[in-house]
């Protein structure tokens, strides 16, 4: 079945725009407006590859569009070099909030690396609150543009490095102050999740609930680290669980792996532009999500980097529904699964659902 023959009446990004989504996995050092690079650079006196906006959003998503995990980490250098200062660790979180409302996203967990951002001389509560303070002026700004937004961060300790105990203790410090949960980040391969299993550890002794990033880069070694030795909520990417679904006799055969994480619900923070740049997808059209989706997955759609995929929420939904020939009902699956997956208490889920997903939905029907 092709998929005009599912899905015969088109939805435009225009419509998925309107819809409410959820957001699980975008970092915040990923979605900064070009020309807010520009003006911060300028006041501190950073060397950027170009000057004009326009030039610069353009070299961010041709660098990106590397075909490898590690090149494309390295365009973070300069959106990290101009978040150094609380100042501007606000503005950004700020306009995230702003930008993502604009889009339709009611909620969203931004994440990002509080060690990153130290260069100047800011404490670890001072680059927390600092963000907070940014997303807390995002979100009042956007709802008197007319657009409702809710912000969970989630604290990204880096996987090369040895502070995500240090991390992991932060999170939990702010966790009553906008904090939901803690997650590691940056390149996969050679920094395997139980590398840091000390701070997963003490994360579930507190009660914190965490994603990892795994099976991005590398494969099922790295998911099945994240799932069975440190017992992640949530996988970041996750793509890489197709390589234990095998074709046998005609039908698709999950593997013990697979299996488990479908079984148990665990969640695929999917990421579809991004796993095409960074090599571990070959195009949307192949990526995978479709099949996980079919196969009864809890898979969700995300953006990852904003900025170095050129996206949006809205983009990256249709660009998916396009590919699969999805309709409002399968879009709905993917907010409601987004939904169930997020580090909210379950009243704040429900409440969500009920108050606002599914009654925009249910008109579509």
């Amino acid at each position: 079945m092709t998929a005009q023959e599912k899905n015969p009446q088109e939805i435009t990004l225009a419509d998925i725009q309107q819809a409410p989504k959820v957001l699980l996995h975008d970092h915040l050092d990923g979605g900064l407006r070009p020309h807010t690079i520009v003006e911060l650079a300028d006041a501190i006196g950073h060397e950027l590859p170009e000057h004009e906006p326009k030039d610069l959003a353009r070299w961010f998503a041709e660098s990106a569009d590397s075909g490898s995990l590690e090149r494309y980490l390295e365009t973070f250098a300069h959106t990290c070099a101009v978040m150094q200062t609380a100042d501007a660790l606000k503005r950004v979180a700020s306009e995230a909030a702003q930008d993502l409302a604009a889009d339709g996203v009611v909620y969203a967990e931004i994440r990002y690396a509080p060690e990153q951002h130290q260069q100047n001389g800011l404490s670890l509560d001072e680059v927390v609150e600092a963000v907070q303070a940014g997303f807390a002026e995002g979100e009042r700004l956007a709802a008197e543009a007319g657009h409702t937004i809710r912000i969970g961060t989630l604290l990204d300790a880096m996987r090369h490095a040895d502070r995500s105990m240090e991390i992991a203790e932060l999170a939990v410090n702010h966790r009553d102050r906008g904090v939901v949960g803690f997650d590691i980040a940056g390149g996969e391969l050679g920094n395997p999740p139980e590398k840091h299993l000390e701070a997963f550890q003490y994360l579930k002794r507190e009660s914190m609930p965490f994603t990892i990033h795994a099976g991005e880069a590398d494969g099922l070694p790295s998911i099945w680290g994240a799932v069975q030795r440190c017992g992640c909520n949530r996988i970041g990417h996750g793509i890489r669980i197709l390589d234990d679904i095998e074709v046998v006799n005609g039908e698709l055969n999950l593997g013990d792996l697979a299996d488990y994480i479908r079984d148990q619900r665990i969640a695929l923070e999917l990421c579809p532009s991004s796993n095409v740049q960074t090599g571990a997808a070959e195009s949307v059209e192949t990526h995978g999500i479709g099949e996980l989706d079919r196969l009864g997955f809890r898979t969700t759609v995300n953006t990852d980097n904003r900025l170095m995929s050129n996206t949006t929420l809205s983009r990256e939904f249709h660009l998916v529904a396009t590919a699969n020939g999805w309709g409002w009902e399968d879009i709905e699956r993917q907010v409601v699964n987004a939904v169930k997956a997020t580090f909210l208490h379950h009243p704040d889920k429900v409440e969500l659902l009920r108050e606002v997903v599914v009654p925009f939905f249910d008109a579509k029907k």
